[in-house]
């Protein structure tokens, strides 16, 4: 089955375009299988939206992301005690004109009491909106995920409101979380889709890997044979055979997995489809001390960020001895607020002071989730028509759900239409 190969090197059955998490898990599939695989990737390493820069002796990763341990694909995929999972205080922090008030699961962490209170009624919603969600968040947690999955799709705050919570409870405590999940603020994200994130923030546990968030796709990596990964090889086109590097020279296989964003799969594959995408923009800032004793996300009731949370607290090794990293995340990747006004909102939010606080970092992430808007489909075929020639097709979270479940399910999915259709 395998193909000679134009540069001279092992022919190979499957070449995988991108490295990040989609086309790892792809690739590694078709390894176990026994299929000759062969992953392109443009830069300098794996991971595609989910690295880690060390600057500095900070760990910086690109874009603030979390790690939720209970996806499947997680689950079957990664060991997790090699990731050295640091958690995030269960529930978040939400800044009020009144000041902190916790929102937490009762049942869940050390501050039990803390989290009890920010369930009284009055303090952030009523005692008919804490009802309401906690019948939500049951359904959730304990349905079936097939029940969820066939759903009637319609926006979130549609289905916030069919569940009974109130238009404020919504807009005061839920939209300023949910921004920061969907990157958008209007809550028009698919209501499936947030049933299946809500079920799975229930379920697991938030964190981060000691290493950076980069630690998860180089993991993957890691368990693909020798040789597998060729970094800074850029694809330039497909051809019909295989693929064009941009340095020069075609590489030929039977099939080709286009495994990257939207954007540069569009790029590849005219045919395909536009997906509209999220951008955000996420600051770090270097502080003496640690402006709040505790790895919690924080949210602003005012929605001037989406989030920020002190990352050294969630793990030391995120910043080097004597110094505290904040990571604080707006929505866009163009005309967003400077670091200065940042900075200055995060002064009110934490209550402290920031003139002394040292940018060390920012990144614009253009297409950092698909816009899911309703009725959008959670998995979808991989398989690319064409004529003669290599087979194509392409994976990744914008085939899927906004996730790395997404993006690893797509990537899964990926393997078993290529293997069905070289008849392995």
């Amino acid at each position: 089955m395998a193909v000679v190969a134009a540069d001279g090197v092992e022919p190979v059955d499957v070449l995988v375009v991108g490295a990040g998490v989609a086309g790892l898990a792809c690739a590694r599939d078709l390894a176990e299988a026994g299929i000759g695989v062969r992953v392109l990737e443009g830069s300098d390493g794996v991971g595609g939206r989910m690295r880690t820069d060390v600057r500095d002796g900070f760990r910086l990763d690109r874009g603030f992301q979390v790690f939720n341990t209970s996806y499947p694909q997680v689950k079957r995929r990664l060991e997790l005690r090699a990731l050295r999972l640091r958690p995030f205080t269960p529930g978040m922090l939400v800044h009020t004109p009144e000041g902190r008030v916790r929102f937490a699961d009762p049942s869940r962490g050390p501050d039990r009491l803390g989290g009890l209170a920010g369930l009284v009624p009055g303090r952030l919603g009523s005692a008919r909106d804490l009802a309401a969600l906690g019948v939500l968040s049951g359904r959730d947690m304990f349905a079936p995920a097939r029940v969820l999955k066939r759903g009637a799709d319609r926006t979130t705050r549609t289905a916030l409101a069919d569940a009974g919570l109130s238009e404020e409870f919504a807009d005061r405590v839920l939209r300023p979380f949910l921004s920061g999940v969907f990157l958008e603020d209007d809550l028009e994200t698919s209501s499936r889709f947030f049933h299946l994130v809500w079920r799975s923030m229930l379920r697991g546990t938030l964190c981060l890997p000691a290493d950076g968030i980069g630690a998860v796709p180089a993991l993957l990596a890691d368990g693909l044979p020798p040789g597998t990964v060729r970094l800074e090889s850029a694809v330039e086109a497909l051809t019909g055979d295989g693929v064009l590097l941009a340095g020069g020279g075609e590489l030929r296989a039977a099939a080709v997995v286009v495994a990257t964003g939207p954007g540069a799969a569009g790029r590849l594959l005219p045919e395909l489809p536009a997906v509209p995408t999220r951008a955000v923009t996420t600051y770090y800032h270097s502080a003496p001390a640690s402006p709040l004793a505790e790895p919690v996300l924080l949210t602003d009731s005012a929605r001037r960020v989406l989030n920020t949370v002190v990352l050294s607290e969630v793990g030391p090794t995120y910043a080097p001895p004597g110094r505290a990293l904040v990571s604080t995340s707006v929505l866009g990747a163009a005309d967003t607020p400077t670091e200065a006004e940042v900075r200055r909102v995060l002064a009110e939010l934490y209550d402290t002071v920031t003139r002394d606080w040292e940018p060390v970092g920012e990144y614009r992430v253009a297409e950092a989730l698909p816009a899911m808007a309703p009725p959008w489909p959670l998995t979808r075929t991989t398989r690319m028509e064409g004529g003669a020639g290599a087979r194509r097709y392409v994976c990744g979270d914008h085939r899927a759900t906004g996730s790395v479940q997404g993006a690893l399910a797509s990537g899964a999915r990926a393997a078993r239409e290529v293997l069905a259709d070289l008849e392995v």
